[in-house]
């Protein structure tokens, strides 16, 4: 039974497998699926064109192509590591302008850029939308034991002393009717 691959996982692979740089089962798995599928033998039928139409002494990387590509790797990772700073702003204003230019010249950064914003909305959404639902329960009813361990635990100060006040008149009163009988 072969194993098949989403185009996504061979357009991944498609250079490595161009390149005859992949193990034995992966490569089967590509080439069948470069069999059945059209739109991936062109883009494999493409790239294949465009590596021969350069000569073989160029087939590997100048030392400038090669020096300017991990330059770039670098600043994309660089761009990753300092990504929530960004966007928290948490960077001092030379960093962000770096980060801004990384971003406008690396489509790569500039999607992360947009998922990691995406991504803050949705936990900021989640938050506010929790948030007032506990704010409306939890505060409510917390409030409300508090009120109500309040009053039934203690008198109301004005009827305590409107109840020791009764008792003393009464106490006086029936002093007097004693002392008249």
């Amino acid at each position: 039974m072969q194993k098949e691959l989403t185009c996504a996982q061979v357009s991944a692979l498609i250079r490595y497998y161009a390149e005859d740089k992949l193990n034995y089962p992966l490569k089967e798995y590509v080439e069948y699926h470069l069999s059945v599928c059209k739109k991936c033998n062109e883009k494999y039928k493409k790239l294949i064109k465009i590596t021969n139409s350069y000569p073989s002494h160029q087939g590997e990387l100048s030392y400038e192509a090669e020096s300017e590509n991990n330059h770039t790797q670098q600043r994309y990772e660089d761009f990753r590591s300092n990504l929530s700073a960004y966007v928290d702003n948490e960077l001092s204003d030379e960093e962000n302008i770096r980060i801004k230019k990384i971003a406008i010249t690396n489509p790569a950064a500039r999607k992360d850029l947009e998922e990691f914003y995406t991504y803050k909305k949705l936990l900021h959404t989640s938050f506010d939308k929790t948030k007032n639902e506990l704010k409306h329960d939890y505060s409510g009813n917390i409030i409300g034991r508090i009120y109500s361990l309040h009053t039934t635990n203690r008198l109301d100060p004005f009827y305590l002393i409107m109840t020791i006040f009764t008792v003393i008149i009464g106490v006086i009163l029936l002093g007097i009717a004693n002392f008249f009988l």
